[in-house]
């Protein structure tokens, strides 16, 4: 019988580039036809021809909560009953930003978005703006959105397939974009000392997960918050990912350290397009209508997003939440590294709050150079297996994984049983 994935796929190569709206759904890095998921509930996805998978994914990482958790479900509805979208300042734009402002100390003031793109996109603007400088400064592998400026040795679907540079920047606007191998202390000393009084912002993904899971090594956050204030560079910490993922207080909480700015995303959502960046007052003032630097948006703030995204984050608030979630992160790692080692398979694993890593090669990377070493074809051969078995890893060895408040003891116990079968056939 015909698969009804393929059907809509072969349908969508017609009218759609590549079959998909985002790169990495295409399958292209692992080969095969993508998925099209028909509905969600809890850890666990739909698709087409009826599969059911334990979804590792979770539309990327805001799906904290699970797949339509009755709460979110709610507010939605709640909320689509007075109007979908205003263009006009709403009561849920104000609680929106004031409860950011109270989880993540950093942020004195903060402004909506549609999407994490968008936030780094202004943010580096303003940064910009703020300093009269125009060098940026970020890191081999992270990927902070698709503006010009930020598309110099990308991470995630760029690296996916395989151009971690763009077509279409030009040479002209990438060479105000300097690029450092992440976790690089030494490197990123040196170019503080050259160049720093021409640097505007460093961006940075203080847990990068676009170059699948990456560790900041101990120290290397706090250099950069200390060469940024010597220097009077904007820190911008891009928390798109991390933010409510990591930790109720983000990585900067994690790990201690304040940024000149944030940007927001994915979790702040709950599923919904919804982004924002802020931090300190005297840079988040030099944004129109009080400052020359440009930004707006018809859909900023949108009524309907936002109240996804309070229903989202009161609910992360519960006593334990975090606690809980590390701890099934921890257990899919550490259950996949024991069957992996079991039948001598180069194999490793890590996480982070709700987020992990898993890596074809005998210890996790620290930079994109090593992320890169990793066994993409046991990548390949691994993510079909268990997707026949019904657990859906990100489709890319350049993807962080995600787990939700949803994937209980027995979801992670099936996952690695199944892994166990497949590390025993590689």
């Amino acid at each position: 019988m015909a698969s009804r994935n393929q059907e809509l796929f072969d349908q969508s190569l017609k009218l759609i580039p590549g079959g998909v709206n985002s790169p990495v759904r295409a399958f292209k890095s692992v080969g095969g036809t993508p998925l099209f998921i028909t509905r969600g509930h809890g850890a666990t996805v739909w698709d087409a021809d009826g599969k059911a998978y334990t979804d590792y994914v979770g539309s990327w990482g805001p799906l904290i909560l699970g797949h339509a958790h009755p709460d979110v479900v709610a507010a939605a509805q709640r909320a689509a009953v007075d109007g979908l979208s205003f263009g006009a300042p709403t009561v849920g734009e104000l609680e929106m930003a004031r409860l950011l402002c109270q989880l993540l100390p950093s942020l004195q003031q903060v402004r909506l978005v549609s999407s994490g793109t968008e936030a780094t996109m202004s943010a580096i603007r303003l940064a910009r703006g703020f300093t009269g400088r125009k060098l940026i400064l970020k890191f081999a592998g992270c990927y902070h959105g698709h503006a010009d400026s930020l598309l110099v040795k990308a991470g995630s679907g760029a690296l996916t397939l395989g151009q971690p540079d763009s077509a279409g920047v030009p040479p002209e606007t990438a060479a105000l974009t300097l690029v450092l191998e992440f976790n690089d202390s030494e490197a990123l000393e040196r170019i503080f000392n050259k160049c720093g009084e021409e640097i505007a912002a460093v961006i940075v993904e203080p847990v990068a997960g676009n170059m699948n899971l990456v560790k900041p090594k101990t120290g290397f956050l706090q250099l950069l918050r200390r060469v940024c204030t010597q220097h009077g560079a904007v820190l911008i910490f891009d928390e798109v990912m991390t933010g409510f993922r990591v930790a109720l207080d983000g990585a900067q909480g994690l790990y201690g350290i304040a940024p000149d700015l944030t940007t927001l995303g994915k979790v702040i959502g709950g599923g919904m397009p919804l982004g924002a960046f802020g931090g300190r007052k005297d840079i988040m003032q030099r944004i129109v209508p009080l400052g020359p630097v440009y930004q707006a948006g018809t859909l900023s703030g949108n009524p309907l997003a936002v109240a996804v995204g309070l229903a989202t984050l009161r609910l992360v608030q519960a006593p334990g939440f975090y606690e809980k979630l590390s701890k099934a992160a921890q257990m899919l790692c550490d259950g996949l590294s024991l069957a992996a080692r079991k039948h001598h398979v180069a194999f490793s694993a890590q996480a982070v709050g709700g987020m992990f890593g898993i890596y074809f090669r005998q210890a996790p990377p620290q930079n994109y150079s090593e992320v890169t070493q990793c066994n993409a074809f046991l990548f390949n051969q691994f993510f079909h297996a268990m997707l026949r078995k019904g657990v859906y890893f990100a489709p890319s060895p350049f993807e962080a994984g995600f787990v939700s408040a949803a994937h209980g003891d027995q979801e992670i116990a099936a996952t690695v049983a199944a892994a166990e079968n497949v590390f025993s056939t590689l």
